[in-house]
């Protein structure tokens, strides 16, 4: 066997060497990190839940739900947009006062922008909690202070977005040069009050 083959062999088996190490490390972190990871997301969870119903002693998730299931029910109106889990929100006696919609829009013009609704049993919507969003900064970013505030307290069917100013309840104030996640949201909003009156109105579910 020539020196170059020696050589050759020699540096694939420290390769091979460093590649194994690396794995070791990497699976070693992951598993160091996947139990605070989880921990830290349930608290973001509880405190946007807490956020969209206030008024609710506990929370419990909706038994079978499915979120295949739950986009063909909003598939029609909203192709779109998704329904990723609902949790019934519960009063002190466990009684059921409204559900907690999580919801995924497609449209941002940033990729995907998820959040929470707060609906009562009556269809009020108290309000939304946003989860993740990455719209163009000082523009769809804007959703947080522009958009949200907008929702809360309003018993609608469906929502709307106007650039001339809101006359009516079903009527939002659209971002200023940021229609696309204007939009994005509101037909998440509609997605997830239509899933509601579909799905959960009257204890459908």
């Amino acid at each position: 066997m020539n020196t170059e083959i020696k050589a050759m062999l020699k540096d694939a088996a420290v390769l091979f060497v460093i590649t194994v190490i690396a794995g070791l490390m990497l699976g070693t972190v992951y598993t160091v990190t996947k139990e605070p990871i989880a921990h830290q997301e349930a608290l973001a969870k509880e405190a946007a839940q807490k956020e969209v119903f206030p008024d609710a002693a506990s929370f419990e998730p909706v038994a079978d739900f499915d979120t295949a299931a739950a986009h063909e029910v909003i598939a029609a109106n909203y192709p779109q947009e998704d329904i990723d889990e609902v949790y019934s929100a519960l009063d002190a006696n466990k009684a059921v006062i409204g559900y907690v919609v999580t919801v995924t829009t497609h449209e941002g013009y940033g990729g995907d922008i998820q959040f929470s609704l707060g609906i009562q049993s009556d269809g009020t919507l108290n309000g939304m909690s946003i989860l993740s969003i990455a719209e163009t900064a000082g523009l769809g970013m804007r959703a947080e202070e522009v958009l949200k505030p907008q929702y809360a307290g309003k018993q609608v069917e469906t929502f709307e977005y106007t650039k001339s100013g809101a006359a009516a309840d079903n009527q939002i104030d659209a971002i200023s040069g940021a229609t696309i996640t204007t939009n994005a949201v509101t037909n998440g909003v509609n997605a997830g009050l239509e899933y509601f009156r579909n799905a959960l109105e009257g204890g459908n579910q």
